[in-house]
């Protein structure tokens, strides 16, 4: 089964719908995703999208405090093109319906994390949900665009060095599907750890999918672990749950076993010091003091804490936790990944016609610790410079886009059994070894335990479970030796075995 279109986006969230958006009026739009079409981490984005449109604000504040919080490691040209490109982007969001929180007729612009001004637009707690609403609702009016869910790509087609389309499996059916360009947009790796907040798809299959046609990944070190899941309590196991930052951007403090607050003991910035502070700080003091967990307080906050983070309130109610009188159990997750496939400022691989963005692509923007409420703003921002560069290559149709051939197997159900229970192992040694904190002696013990996983990598199938654990090892294996071979603690790359520095002013001083 063959089936062509003039562009391929593979990943529905807010880089691919953003991509597809601006490249429907040029051309049929094919939208591949391998669950349904808003399952992705955009769909579980709670905190907001940053964007310097107040008075008291500018491009430039925003420019600061992502090259800080990115301790010395972002790329100040695409800083540059996130923070000055993101206000018309998101202006054109509220021209097309999406509806930000309001208060006395004027948007209310929330604080985060080791950001100087209160710049990020929220829907309630569910913004990423509100913009794939109104990215994917009008994708869906837009007669050039065609979704294709339930389709899991097996591989990318590479003729003369160039990708012209890919293979996937949709509906038990294998379909080659040509384009004259290739979009991936398959969001993060957050799977590869035990402890994590991404949906169950973030398996890392277009990481695995470029390292395949031969595109370099880079800073696949740099793990963000977000500070605040809801974790278990003494009382009932609870599900990982992330609590937005946006709930410390009002106001709440954290406090240890012992109802203290302990952030002042850490950074001078508290609660609201860069998330690789907080994460290593609760840890630390979860540690100390031989717990699973902190509290989070927001019992003080003079707000409609329902009404402001209403998706929150309900689930931890639901859990028996009222937010308005108890303290929330937290503890680190894995998160986010700041780095991803290797691109230019325009989205393009080291492979002609083979394009990344958001969570996937590493460009730059982040560093080596990720500005809160920047990632929606990436994915929106260089979703439509990735378009913008299709348009003005006026790529023609691939002649020819057959498969390379590949025998593959029929698995047997015990083989596969195997197979699958890899994953686990593999997130476990994961979450032990090249977590929160790292150091020579546990990346080396992960790097020797992941080796001895790669039989799976054996199997020749077209199976998209038994891949999927194979995407995580190729994935759990980059990370891995890209932290042993950073010899310093930066950033979410925290070594104990070398000490810390800030960067920071070093890279400030020289960019000003």
């Amino acid at each position: 089964m063959d089936k062509k279109t003039d562009f391929l986006v593979i990943g529905s969230g807010i880089a691919g719908l953003s991509c597809a958006h601006a490249l429907a009026p040029h051309g049929k739009v094919l939208v591949v995703t391998k669950n349904a079409i808003r399952e992705s981490a955009t769909q579980y984005a709670q905190g907001g999208i940053a964007a310097a449109l107040q008075k008291d604000d500018t491009p430039q504040f925003h420019f600061q405090d992502t090259i800080k919080a990115g301790d010395g490691l972002c790329q100040p040209q695409a800083v540059k093109i996130l923070v000055e490109e993101g206000p018309a982007r998101v202006q054109e969001l509220i021209q097309m319906g999406a509806s930000f929180d309001k208060e006395d007729g004027a948007f209310h612009f929330t604080k985060e994390g080791a950001h100087s001004k209160r710049r990020i637009l929220h829907a309630g707690d569910a913004t990423g949900k509100e913009i794939e609403k109104t990215l994917g609702n009008a994708l869906l009016r837009h007669p050039n665009v065609t979704f294709m869910p339930n389709t899991f790509v097996t591989q990318l087609i590479k003729k003369d060095d160039e990708i012209v389309g890919c293979e996937a499996v949709h509906n038990q059916t294998l379909l080659t599907i040509t384009a004259k360009a290739t979009v991936l947009t398959t969001g993060g790796c957050g799977q590869v750890y035990q402890n994590n907040t991404n949906p169950p798809v973030a398996t890392g299959d277009g990481l695995a999918l470029a390292l395949n046609v031969g595109c370099d990944l880079q800073d696949m070190e740099f793990i963000q672990f977000h500070p605040t899941t809801l974790c278990k309590s003494d009382k009932k196991p609870l599900s990982i749950f992330l609590i937005t930052e946006a709930v410390r951007g009002e106001g709440a403090y954290l406090r240890n076993a012992d109802g203290q607050r302990f952030m002042l003991n850490y950074h001078p910035d508290a609660e609201l010091a860069p998330r690789d502070v907080v994460a290593r700080a609760i840890f630390n003091e979860s540690q100390r003091q031989n717990t699973s967990h902190v509290y989070l307080d927001l019992t003080h906050l003079k707000l409609n804490i329902a009404k402001r983070f209403p998706t929150i309130y309900k689930h931890c109610l639901d859990n028996g936790i009222d937010i308005t009188k108890d303290l929330i159990p937290v503890a680190p997750a894995a998160h986010y990944a700041m780095g991803g496939i290797k691109t230019d400022l325009w989205g393009q691989t080291q492979v002609k016609r083979l394009y990344a963005g958001g969570e996937v692509a590493c460009v730059g923007v982040h560093g080596a610790n990720r500005l809160a409420s920047n990632s929606l703003l990436d994915g929106l921002v260089f979703g439509n410079r990735i378009a913008t560069h299709i348009l003005n290559s006026h790529y023609s149709m691939p002649m020819d886009a057959t498969a390379p051939h590949k025998d593959y197997q029929s698995v047997e159900p015990q083989k596969k059994k195997e197979i699958l229970e890899v994953k686990g192992i593999i997130r476990d040694i994961m979450w032990s070894d090249v977590g929160i904190i790292r150091s020579k002696d546990t990346l080396t013990h992960a790097l020797t335990e992941l080796q001895k996983l790669t039989w799976i990598k054996t199997v020749s199938t077209t199976d998209g479970p038994i891949i999927e654990v194979q995407n995580i090892l190729d994935v759990a294996l980059q990370i891995t030796q890209s932290a042993l071979n950073r010899k310093e603690s930066r950033g979410s790359h925290f070594r104990s075995d070398y000490p810390t520095k800030d960067h920071t002013l070093d890279q400030l001083n020289a960019i000003l």
